[in-house]
């Protein structure tokens, strides 16, 4: 049997001597489409920081594509951070910052290459963000800076991609393009594991959710996860659950007055 491209076992980590998570055992296979979800604060964030050594390591091991993960140690896997979590004052324009990606592997930024240059237009044009090229990365809407460090990830031809909340703060029609342009880099055959707070995005579009609240509460296809039973677990809350034409959708249980 090949080795899972993430292996975590008995993961505790978290931050400053408190841990967010504990006695986590997590397997994704190479070319798995895998999403993460519960509440504020139930540690997706977290695991993903751990499995790209950024969270502290209190227990067990963290293993990426065949390779420990110790903390300080960045594997080299494609990283999509929230957008809320970088600092937009820094000068740099979109090409750049998609440049910046392949630097990192290279060690040639501040002089890439012809191929690398169109390698990143390539991916631009790809994203429909080929005419922002020369624009600075602070003037995009939030759904367009996620394209862009989506771009930044990918030059880097990497066989897991990584994404934080990469649906967040964007409208519909943009959320439902991210999706689908993940699900297709999918099939081309990247791993992807991404969080998110938008449980019906996820249930609609992947194949796998990862419930977390500290610890995984459930683990396998949204129709198994999705169950009042879990919701509960997780959320603290009465949630309704429909199944219709091969999906699984949630909502908010109306509150009644007596």
């Amino acid at each position: 049997m090949a080795a899972p491209i993430i292996d975590v076992r008995g993961l505790a980590a978290g931050y400053e001597g408190r841990p967010v998570l504990r006695d986590v055992d997590l397997r994704v296979e190479a070319g798995e489409f895998v999403g993460l979800v519960g509440p504020s604060g139930s540690g997706k964030t977290t695991l993903l920081r751990a499995l790209m050594g950024m969270a502290h390591l209190y227990a067990g091991t963290v293993e990426v594509d065949g390779c420990a993960v110790h903390e300080g140690e960045r594997p080299a896997v494609g990283y999509v951070p929230q957008v809320e979590a970088i600092d937009w004052n820094f000068p740099v324009t979109v090409e750049e910052v998609v440049l910046m990606g392949r630097a990192t592997v290279s060690g040639r930024w501040p002089w890439p290459r012809a191929q690398d240059r169109k390698d990143a237009a390539d991916l631009l044009e790809r994203l429909g963000m080929a005419a922002y090229r020369a624009r600075h990365i602070r003037a995009l809407s939030g759904g367009q800076q996620q394209r862009v460090f989506l771009a930044r990830a990918l030059i880097r031809n990497p066989r897991l991609l990584i994404l934080d909340e990469p649906t967040s703060g964007v409208d519909i029609k943009t959320r439902d393009d991210v999706l689908h342009l993940l699900a297709g880099l999918n099939a081309e055959g990247v791993t992807v594991l991404l969080s998110t707070h938008e449980i019906n995005a996820v249930a609609t579009h992947l194949p796998r959710v990862v419930c977390l609240r500290g610890e995984i509460i459930a683990d396998g296809p949204p129709s198994t996860v999705f169950t009042p039973e879990i919701l509960r677990r997780a959320f603290d809350g009465d949630m309704v659950v429909v199944h219709q034409d091969g999906v699984t959708l949630v909502a908010d249980r109306p509150h009644r007055e007596a």
